[in-house]
Parts: C-alpha cells; sequence; structure tokens
C-alpha cells in the first residue's frame, strides 16, 4: 500500500519531501506527488507515515485500493 496527496488539499508547502525516508515524494505541476512504486508507509521505519506526521493540511492519507 502506499500514501497519496490530495491535489485539492495540499498547499505545496513541502514539508513531506525531505522526511519520506524513500524520496517517494516529489513535486509536480505546483503541488506535491507520492510515487506508489517507491511507497513503503514507512513500514518497518516508523509508527506512522513521515509524510502525515508533518503534513498541515491533511492532504496526504492511505491510497485507496
Amino acid at each position: 500500500m502506499s500514501m497519496t496527496i490530495s491535489a485539492d488539499l495540499c498547499t505545496a508547502c513541502g514539508d513531506c519531501e525531505p522526511v519520506c525516508p524513500t524520496h517517494a515524494i516529489v513535486p509536480r505541476k505546483g503541488i506535491y506527488f507520492i510515487k506508489s512504486e517507491v511507497c513503503t508507509e514507512c513500514e518497518g521505519e516508523f509508527d506512522m507515515p513521515q509524510c502525515m506526521s508533518v503534513c498541515t493540511s491533511d492532504s496526504i492519507a492511505p491510497l485507496e485500493a
């Protein structure tokens, strides 16, 4: 599973990009995007996804299957 960023809610603050241990978060067209093939939801490294822990706009959530 991976995380996703809602384009409607993302403020493009960039706080999520440096905390991602797999470098799955990249800027695209003025907002940030999570590469699902790289995202691990920080499993095995942290108790919760680090991007979610720093997001002030609540735009990051688990990707719905």
